[in-house]
């Protein structure tokens, strides 16, 4: 009896061939299966959150949560201005995985819940969190991120904050559209860009006009840039009679009607496509003044400080998430009689990843752990907080898209389809660099800080010096960083930002990493033995002790 096509097929293979030296699905893995993660946790003061991260670890990697990933992107969100009666209801409509996202996310603490957490660390679980739930998608890091960072600038009018405060802490994921007050959790968005500024808010020209009753305003004006439209409540700027001023704008007012908040599109991004960001025009829009009038910028800066802060995080989940990925192909590949893995230049370039992967996820956790015991009151710390934030915001989000770029080529044609998921990293990367002040706009922050705030210099040497003596590399970048602040300018700000990121990452790297990892940062970042790509490690690097170390369960 001759077979037919189908009963040729069989298992894993085809009329016509089998399928062979393909690398299996990755899911389910552990995605806090990080050393230097885990390290990190313990060392900045949250080794009591370590069993849940693992908890959470194994669930961002699962397969469930991979797909939910994958169908928000997939089926992004619309836009539905009018009901079918014709009433202006300006709603944006979510694929089912997008919620089963975000319900996790807040319940497991990534958006506000540190605020209301008396701890030593909570900051830093939630920072660690977001390193590890973001092995899923980034899109939904979005509103988590605004919520967490409107709670300070919020805390600048006590009655808001003591009214709202307790619902934009909470856990709960409550995605319905109606008076804040009423609902179980609540979610903050920001809208300060405007057409004709961008990043530069002071020429913003909505204008605030004050009602008869005190500390309420109406709004006229159209943003430019306000993702997650379907957020409670926002911060936003506009101009009052005292200036630039802040301003809390409900989607629902307190007596149950709609504020007027009409989202004119949603934007057609390059990535981050399951988050949407909106134009919305306010007209007769009920504002509530947050701070002072004219201190809009001083109000909010709290609000930047915490989202720069995330994007750091998340530039560094993308690049340990790419790394797992690209690992993983190098495993189970085999080219020329060898795995992948095993063949030297592969090996080079895994190793090269690792190494950036490691000290982007090292600094986030430094920056973190700043952040926790600012909050607390630790003054030196602030300070640190202050410049360092920028300057890793700068770098680290720099990094990604070449980065994410290199992981995906370890796949070869395997990483350029979209089933790969490899392609929704590389389009990711650059938001991160954009997000919160571009390059230009953080670099030159840093010399703002450096000139206006004379402890950020001294908080950045004092955390310098703690590795002086241990790597004769580092101490002669720290010397040249001395004598590139002296002769800081806006025009080569970036080469002076980049030269403090640098430093700082060796710094961290030769306290707290393995000598292989140390050395071979300094060796490059710092001593110039490097090219102009990843995979360009000299032959003395200690490249089977990076990749051990850093690829989930062992590098072979």
């Amino acid at each position: 009896m001759v077979s037919t096509p189908d009963e040729q097929q069989g298992h894993g293979g085809s009329a016509t061939h089998d399928v062979t030296n393909q690398a299996p699905p990755l899911t389910p893995y552990d995605a806090s299966d990080d050393t230097a993660l885990l390290e990190g946790l313990r060392r900045e003061g949250a080794g009591w959150a370590e069993e849940d991260l693992r908890r959470l670890g194994r669930q961002a990697g699962s397969a469930q949560a991979q797909e939910w990933a994958d169908l928000a992107n997939r089926h992004e969100p619309e836009l539905r201005t009018h009901d079918r009666y014709g009433n202006r209801v300006d709603e944006v409509e979510f694929h089912p995985s997008w919620h089963h996202l975000m319900r996790t996310a807040i319940a497991e603490g990534l958006a506000a819940s540190p605020w209301a957490d008396d701890r030593p660390g909570a900051h830093v679980v939630r920072s660690a969190g977001g390193l590890v739930w973001g092995h899923t998608e980034a899109g939904h890091g979005c509103p988590t991120s605004m919520t967490y960072a409107a709670v300070p600038a919020l805390r600048r009018q006590p009655e808001l904050a003591k009214l709202y405060e307790p619902l934009l802490t909470s856990r709960e994921y409550d995605p319905a559209l109606r008076e804040p007050t009423e609902k179980r959790g609540l979610l903050a968005g920001m809208g300060m860009t405007e057409k004709q500024g961008g990043s530069d808010v002071r020429t913003n020209t909505t204008a605030a006009t004050p009602t008869a009753e005190p500390g309420v305003y109406t709004l006229r004006g159209h943003k430019w840039f306000t993702s997650a439209p379907m957020c409670d409540v926002f911060l936003v700027l506009a101009q009052a009679p005292g200036g630039l001023s802040c301003f809390l704008v409900p989607r629902v007012l307190p007596d149950g009607t709609r504020n007027t908040f009409r989202i004119q599109r949603l934007k057609d991004k390059l990535g981050n496509r399951s988050n949407a960001s909106s134009e919305p025009e306010f007209d007769g829009t009920v504002a509530w003044l947050v701070g002072p009038e004219g201190q809009g910028v001083k109000t909010i800066i709290e609000m930047v400080n915490c989202t720069r802060l995330d994007c750091v995080m998340m530039s560094a989940a993308l690049m340990r998430k790419s790394l797992v990925e690209a690992g993983h192909h190098a495993r189970h590949r085999s080219a020329f009689g060898a795995r992948l893995v095993d063949q030297p230049l592969m090996r080079n370039v895994l190793a090269d990843l690792a190494l950036e992967s490691e000290a982007a996820t090292t600094l986030t956790l430094r920056l973190a752990g700043a952040a926790d015991r600012a909050i607390r009151g630790d003054e030196g710390e602030a300070a640190f907080r202050r410049i360092a934030t920028a300057v890793g915001k700068y770098w680290v989000t720099k990094r990604g898209p070449a980065f994410t770029a290199e992981a995906l080529e370890c796949l070869g044609g395997n990483g350029y389809v979209e089933d790969s998921g490899m392609p929704r990293h590389y389009r990711e990367a650059p938001l991160l660099s954009i997000w919160e002040g571009s390059g230009n706009v953080n670099a030159l922050d840093v010399l703002r800080a450096l000139s206006r705030e004379p402890g950020t210099a001294e908080a950045l040497f004092g955390e310098l010096a703690l590795a002086r003596g241990a790597d004769a590399r580092l101490d002669a970048a720290v010397t040249r960083l001395r004598t590139g602040l002296s002769e800081a300018s806006p025009t080569t700000a970036r080469r002076l930002v980049e030269q403090m990121a640098l430093t700082l990452q060796a710094s961290l790297l030769v306290r707290h990493a393995p000598p292989a990892v140390a050395d071979a940062f300094c060796a490059t970042r710092l001593g110039g033995d490097w090219g102009h790509a990843f995979g360009t490690l000299p032959e003395s690097a200690g490249l089977d002790a990076i990749v051990e170390r850093a690829l989930p369960g062992g590098g072979g």
